[in-house]
């Protein structure tokens, strides 16, 4: 069973770009970098996979021409590309360093020999490489399914038509929260979503969830450097779906353990993309100020994850209101995840903000940037009365755009603040947050001067 992914839309303009470099897809292993890559062959007449976990494929990179690599592999499987378009996938690139410093050759010396490469671990090998080729390649990043790839893999092509059409049809909002709370149950990982499809049992995806969380603790000994980092590793991997909103570094998880060695840690566990270290920003417009030396937040790779962590998956069923389930952490993990996973840009992250005095602080969930403005989002339900965070923010900012995501449905409401200052604030139901860039274009260009 082969998924569509939205991210193939990408790769289809990188075939056909005249600027066309080596590809790296980057992603934290079982995202199904891989599987996609398998899938875009289909668009060549030619395809050849490499893995350099096997020694065999591993050796042809000792060779230093690129040109007599290829040579070697058209031998090997008994290939002639003339006139044939040809795809190379070098899959677990991260095996060889060597492998990496030749891609630049790829590009100067044979530019019409298509090339993608894959790697779980780059972060953890490319400080170790001299010579990585900046500028020689491109690099995007794989996401876990997010909620439209989610109803993709369902095959309900009409629930995802209207999921697409802005304002979203009223009729079509009790499907979606529906889809949506079965999609923060399950999660977006690939080979749980092909398990829940084909057997509808959360007991299975469980087992799923299970073996691939115990591939992420057995590769702790590669993140590792010493005995005393993968200890804390350990410790931070069984902890973390535990702790509070924002994190503490010193005494992460009731421990012991420095600041310094919990943060070494969390850096090694973010490089291999399993969780995410989410600083806040204090600025209201741009550009943004990030404050580092506030507590962050931590953002695991896939929601689903995190509910097999902190073992709630089962409660999850029936929920009517995702924000009023485990203190609203869960919907706001969820929403990041769906908002961050619309861009495949490498280095691109979400902030929220804070604004912290002695006597009373104020923080909004995400901050959206959309051209110049950045726009506030919360993700909670309430009254007027209980936007304080929103209003302190609007006070400041340069614009007067604000969305909420919460379970209703569509709605638009014009707003003053305290000081009586007007805003448009955009609620929205949570399963839109795949569809937050198109809805603030949206937003701005029909009420900018409303």
């Amino acid at each position: 069973m082969i998924f569509a992914r939205k991210i193939y839309k990408d790769l289809l303009r990188w075939k056909g770009s005249s600027r066309r470099k080596p590809l790296v897809i980057r992603g934290a292993r079982q995202v199904g970098k891989s599987t996609l890559i398998k899938e875009f062959a289909k668009e060549y007449d030619l395809f050849v996979e490499l893995n350099l976990e096997r020694e065999e494929d591993k050796q042809l990179f000792e060779i230093n021409n690129v040109k007599d690599i290829l040579n070697a592999i058209f031998l090997k499987n008994n290939m002639v590309i003339a006139n044939k378009s040809f795809l190379l996938f070098i899959d677990e690139i991260q095996e060889s360093p060597k492998a990496i410093k030749l891609l630049r050759f790829f590009y100067e010396d044979i530019p019409n020999i298509h090339v993608i490469c894959a790697g779980s671990l780059l972060e953890h090998v490319i400080k170790d490489i001299s010579t990585f080729p900046v500028g020689r390649i491109q690099q995007i990043v794989l996401h876990p399914f997010d909620f439209e790839e989610f109803v993709m893999a369902k095959g309900n092509l009409q629930a995802l038509e209207l999921l697409n059409e802005i304002p979203i049809k009223e009729y079509a909002h009790s499907t979606l929260l529906k889809l949506f709370h079965e999609y923060a149950i399950i999660g977006g990982m690939p080979e749980v979503v092909k398990t829940y499809i084909e057997s509808s049992s959360l007991s299975e995806i469980t087992d799923v969830y299970e073996e691939i969380w115990q591939t992420y603790k057995d590769d702790i000994e590669k993140y590792g450097r010493n005995s005393l980092e993968k200890k804390v590793l350990r410790h931070i991997i069984n902890t973390a779906a535990h702790e509070k909103d924002r994190i503490t570094m010193a005494g992460f998880g009731n421990s012991n353990y420095k600041s310094r060695e919990v943060g070494e840690a969390l850096r090694a566990l973010e490089k291999a993309r399993l969780i995410q270290i989410v600083y806040p920003t204090i600025s209201t417009s741009s550009p943004q100020e990030i404050d580092f030396t506030r507590k962050p937040r931590l953002q695991f790779l896939d929601s689903g994850l995190l509910n097999h962590a902190v073992g709630i998956q089962y409660q999850l069923v029936g929920i009517n209101d995702l924000n009023d389930f485990y203190r609203g952490r869960i919907i706001q993990h969820l929403v990041f995840q769906q908002i961050q996973s619309q861009s495949s840009k490498l280095g691109h992250t979400l902030h929220f903000w804070v604004r912290e005095k002695a006597n009373s602080s104020s923080e909004i969930d995400i901050i959206y940037q959309h051209g110049k403005y950045l726009i506030p989002i919360e993700i909670k339900s309430g009254s007027h009365g209980r936007l304080r965070s929103l209003h302190q923010f609007i006070e400041k900012s340069d614009h007067p755009f604000a969305i909420r995501l919460l379970a209703n449905t569509v709605s638009i409401e014009k707003i003053n603040t305290p000081g009586g200052k007007p805003y448009i604030l955009l609620n929205l139901p949570y399963y839109l947050a795949t569809r937050i860039p198109q809805y603030a274009e949206w937003f701005v260009l029909n009420y900018m001067d409303k």
